[in-house]
């Protein structure tokens, strides 16, 4: 049985590929057709570093996280999976 924080998880997955498919307009791309361990760049989605930028700045401005640099961010983009679990962790821990 699901808890609060796996459906917690579940709508911020929906939402993290919404702004996705919104925020790079990717029309050819439906937000639920994303896979949510598929990886963000490269062989998976295809995204670049320009991408990166502008998903960085959107996921901090809609969900109040601090998206850090280098290695940590690599972390946080490996998948939509890793990027809700790391909104939801900062999330809690700087409101």
């Amino acid at each position: 049985m699901p808890t609060g924080s796996d459906d917690a998880l579940a709508e911020l997955k929906r939402a993290l590929k919404a702004l996705v498919v919104e925020e790079l307009d990717l029309r050819d791309r439906a937000a639920e057709d994303i896979d949510d361990d598929a990886p963000l760049f490269g062989e998976g989605l295809g995204l670049d570093s320009l991408d990166a930028l502008q998903l960085v700045m959107a996921i901090e401005e809609r969900f109040g996280v601090r998206i850090p640099e280098g290695d940590g961010a690599r972390v946080a983009f490996a998948s939509i999976s890793a990027l809700a679990s790391f909104v939801h962790t900062h999330s809690e821990t700087e409101a």
